[in-house]
C-alpha cells in the first residue's frame, strides 16, 4: 500500500504514530507522513529541524510544514494549533502524489483530521482515522474551555464536522463510541477498536535503577487534575507499612500541590518526587519498582477511557496498583495483576498496604499475568496487523 499518514506530531517528538508508520514500512509498505517541525514537549521548535522540509528515517518519508511553536500560555497553543492545520492544507492542496488511502492519527488537537479530509476529498481516497484523544471533551475535561461558552459551541461543531467525514474510524477504547453516539450524535458504519499501544524499548536490554530494598511504588507521568496524584501524600500519611516508598515522576499543572502536600503532610520520607526524567531514563525505574500506580478520574467519558501509560505498565511484568473505571478498569480485571482503588483517600491507604504486603511469589504471579495480557492483546505487532487490515479494507 502507499499510504499518506498526516499527524501534528512525528519523532523526534514522543508518539507512537513514529513506531506504527516504521513497522508499517517494515512490512512493505510505501509510507509518506505529514507533520510538523518538532516542538512538542521542548516549547520551541528544535533548531536542527528549523530549515527541514523533507527527509526519510528508516524507511518513512517525512513531510514537514512549518508552525508555532506550543508554548504555556492559551494563545501560543491556539497558534501552534491553527499554523500546523492552515500549512498542512495548503501542502495537500499542492500535492501531486496520489496514494491509496490517507490515514490520520487524532492526538490533540481534533484539527489534524483537516489536511486529511482535504486529501480525501481532492484525490477520492478514503480517510481511516485512528483516534485516541476525544474532542471536545478534552478540552472540556481539563477546563481550558466552559462547557457553555462560545468556545466549546464553536469547537463541538468543528469536531463534529470533522469526525463525520471520516471514511473508517479505530477507536483507542471502546467507550469512545459511546462518546460519538450520544454526545457527537455521529453513527459510524465502520469503525475498530485498536488500544494505542505504548512507546517501549527493548524491555529485557533495560538497566534496572537501582532503588533502596523498602517496597517501591512508582508513579510515572502526567501530573494533573485528572490524575489525582496530589492525593497520594494524603493516603501514604495513613498507611502502615512503613516499609512503603512511594516514587514520583512527571511534571503538570498540579505539581506544586503535590510538592505542598507532601510538606503539609509531612511525609518526605515516604515520598520521592524525582521531577521529569526522559522516557529512555524513567524505562529503569519502571524496571525496578516493585508496583506501578496508574490513575485516572472517572469524571466524563475521558475518565473511561484506557490510559496508554495502564497499556505500558502491563508490559513491565509488574503488579499494578489503578484507580481506573470504565475500560481500563475492564482490562485489569481480564489481566488478572492488578489491586483496584476507589477514588478517596481511605481506600488508596489501604491497599498501598494491601500491595505491599504480598509475598514475592503473588506479586511474580501478577507481573506475568499483566505481561502476558499486553503480549497477546496490546503490543505493537499485534496493533499493525489490525491496522493493516484495516488501511486495506479501505483501499478502493
Amino acid at each position: 500500500m502507499k499510504i499518506l499518514v498526516v499527524c501534528q506530531y512525528y519523532y523526534p517528538e514522543n508518539f507512537v504514530i513514529t513506531n506504527i508508520c516504521e513497522e508499517l514500512v517494515k512490512r512493505g509498505h510505501d509510507v509518506s507522513v505529514l507533520t510538523g517541525l518538532p516542538n512538542y514537549g521542548y516549547d520551541h521548535i528544535l533548531p536542527e529541524y528549523e530549515n527541514i522540509k523533507y527527509q526519510e528515517i528508516n524507511g518513512v518519508k517525512i513531510h514537514r510544514v512549518k508552525l508555532i511553536a506550543k508554548g504555556h500560555n492559551k494563545f501560543k497553543i491556539i497558534l501552534n494549533y491553527l499554523s500546523y492545520w492552515h500549512n498542512a492544507r495548503r501542502w495537500i492542496k499542492r500535492c501531486k502524489i496520489k496514494y491509496d488511502v490517507v490515514f490520520s492519527m487524532s492526538l490533540s488537537p481534533v484539527t489534524i483530521l483537516s489536511p486529511a479530509n482535504l486529501y480525501k476529498k481532492i484525490f477520492n481516497v478514503k480517510h481511516v482515522c485512528y483516534c485516541v484523544d476525544l474532542w471536545p471533551e478534552s478540552v472540556l475535561v481539563t477546563k481550558a474551555v466552559k462547557q457553555n461558552s462560545l468556545m466549546y459551541k464553536i469547537l463541538y461543531f468543528w469536531s463534529k464536522k470533522l469526525y463525520s467525514k471520516v471514511d473508517s474510524l479505530i477507536i483507542g477504547s471502546p467507550s469512545f463510541i459511546d462518546y460519538f453516539n450520544d454526545v457527537l450524535k455521529i453513527k459510524y458504519e465502520s469503525y475498530h477498536c485498536v488500544v494505542q499501544p505504548p512507546l517501549l524499548e527493548n524491555i529485557d536490554s533495560i538497566i534496572p535503577y537501582s532503588f533502596d530494598s523498602k517496597f517501591h511504588i512508582l508513579y510515572c507521568g502526567n501530573i494533573g487534575r485528572i490524575q489525582m496524584v496530589e492525593n497520594i501524600p494524603l493516603a501514604m500519611a495513613k498507611i502502615k507499612n512503613e516499609n512503603v516508598v512511594f516514587d514520583i515522576i512527571g511534571m503538570g499543572p498540579n505539581v506544586e500541590k503535590l510538592k505542598e502536600n507532601i510538606k503539609l503532610y509531612k511525609v518526605e520520607n515516604k515520598i520521592i518526587y524525582h521531577g521529569p526524567i526522559p522516557a529512555k531514563k524513567a524505562a529503569s525505574y519502571f524496571k525496578s519498582a516493585d508496583a506501578l500506580y496508574v490513575s485516572l478520574k472517572g469524571d466524563g467519558y475521558v475518565g473511561k477511557t484506557i490510559p496508554n501509560k495502564l497499556v505500558m505498565s502491563l508490559a513491565y511484568k509488574k503488579p499494578i496498583l489503578a484507580c481506573l473505571k470504565g475500560d481500563g478498569r475492564s482490562i485489569l480485571n481480564q489481566s488478572g495483576g492488578g489491586v483496584l482503588v476507589d477514588e478517596n483517600i481511605n481506600d488508596l491507604a489501604n491497599k498501598i498496604d494491601y500491595i505491599s504486603s504480598l509475598c514475592e511469589l503473588k506479586k511474580a504471579e501478577m507481573g506475568s499475568a499483566n505481561r502476558l495480557y499486553f503480549e497477546q492483546n496490546l503490543s505493537i505487532e499485534k496493533t499493525i496487523v489490525k491496522i493493516e487490515t484495516i488501511l486495506s479494507n479501505n483501499i478502493e
